[in-house]
């Protein structure tokens, strides 16, 4: 039979559909690119923001209505958030944040006994669910190596959906990288949903990326995301001597006035984060360092959002990864003043323009000098990648991809 997933969200729900794909792909399933072709669809859900939300049910809905045949499967933290609603809908199996490594063996028994499935539970005492993967539909292969987040920012609903924290064991993540590298995939990025939580045994972050730098034919290891109150000197040690980490760190600021950072009940005040980005930067000068900001966060004043804007600047992001606030029910922002969808609307902008200034500044800084790009996609007689420092480079001539090559950076 025939199977099509689609995926929203994160780089954990990607990793958890690459999964899935190939435990059915390994059980004697054809993956199609065409969810038309399908005999089974499925669909892994996100409910960071309403948004997500609404447009999941919306896929969801529109699948189920032009596809009244195909066993379909839905999953995820949306399904999580909203199972209800999920389960009054016509579908066949539905399963929230549990048992997604089990979604094979349950469309196999499902296939042999056409029942109506669902999994939900909502305790946040959950046990790190193992899934390994052998390759990867990306150049950069993801490993989830942890789940969960404790932290209960006050806006966040991930939460309440992913459970509490925990990780997946250390000796795991290593042969699974081993296999990776076995199918030429030279660069690897550690995700997780609180991923610079990782803990196992006695086993932190540091220890995972330098037992994974040991691998040979691993020319490159990257985070997903890492919280700066995990940037501790181990870390920075790590940043000193790893020249297989990537010259990337990809850090949530969330909001640049101390005000609202307590309000979101984030853990740092902004000397905190200053003086952490200024060490990191004095160990590697050139490092790209981007960031999420949330913007029209409840009682967010002018002055606030003034104070984000001169913060962010000063900082000297590569990137600024900006988003309007988004109420999630069931938090502690969500009974909080809410500021005005024009007023967000114009701070988005604010805040995006200053984005593609400092983006620009950043790359300009390597014009003309020798870069090593990892090549990601040939097409139309050019090549795509990335370098270290997530540069994008197009290079006007076919190169192998998943290769890396030295080149001029223009």
């Amino acid at each position: 039979m025939k199977f099509y997933i689609e995926t929203f969200g994160c780089k954990v729900n990607t990793y958890e559909s690459n999964y899935i794909k190939q435990s059915l792909i390994s059980s004697g399933f054809l993956y199609v690119n065409d969810l038309e072709d399908a005999d089974i669809i499925i669909i892994n859900t996100c409910t960071v923001t309403n948004t997500a939300d609404s447009k999941c049910k919306k896929f969801v809905r529109k699948v189920r209505r032009e596809n009244k045949d195909s066993v379909l499967v839905v999953l995820g933290c949306s399904v999580q958030n909203n199972f209800i609603e999920y389960n009054n809908m016509d579908i066949d199996i539905l399963i929230g944040n549990q048992n997604k490594n089990k979604i094979p063996e349950i469309i196999r028994e499902y296939l042999k006994h056409p029942a109506k499935y669902t999994h939900y539970n909502n305790n946040r005492d959950l046990v790190f669910e193992d899934m390994e993967i052998s390759d990867f539909d990306h150049t950069r292969a993801f490993i989830k190596i942890q789940d969960g987040c404790d932290n209960f920012c006050s806006y966040c609903i991930i939460p309440f959906m992913r459970g509490k924290c925990r990780s997946k064991e250390f000796t795991k993540i290593i042969e699974e990288a081993k296999e990776l590298v076995k199918h030429n995939h030279k660069e690897i990025v550690l995700t997780g949903i609180h991923t610079g939580s990782y803990n196992y045994e006695g086993k932190d972050l540091v220890d995972v990326i330098n037992a994974l730098s040991e691998i040979p034919g691993l020319d490159r290891i990257r985070l997903s995301s890492v919280e700066i109150t995990e940037l501790n000197d181990k870390f920075l040690e790590m940043l000193k001597v790893n020249h297989k980490f990537c010259d990337h760190l990809h850090i949530p600021l969330q909001a640049g006035s101390d005000a609202i950072l307590k309000l979101m009940n984030r853990k740092y005040d902004m000397n905190y984060f200053f003086n952490k980005i200024e060490k990191i930067r004095k160990i590697r000068p050139d490092i790209s360092i981007s960031t999420d900001i949330i913007v029209g966060f409840p009682n967010e004043t002018e002055d606030n959002f003034a104070d984000t804007y001169e913060n962010a600047k000063k900082l000297a992001f590569s990137k600024i990864h900006v988003f309007p606030y988004s109420k999630r029910n069931g938090t502690v922002a969500s009974m909080m003043k809410e500021v005005s969808s024009t007023e967000k609307t114009n701070r988005v902008h604010k805040l995006f323009d200053l984005s593609k200034e400092l983006e620009e500044e950043y790359s300009e800084k390597f014009k003309g000098k020798k870069v090593k790009v990892l090549i990601e996609e040939v097409k139309d007689g050019v090549s795509i990648g990335h370098t270290s420092n997530y540069l994008k480079v197009i290079i006007p001539e076919k190169l192998e991809r998943n290769n890396i090559y030295e080149v001029i950076y223009k």
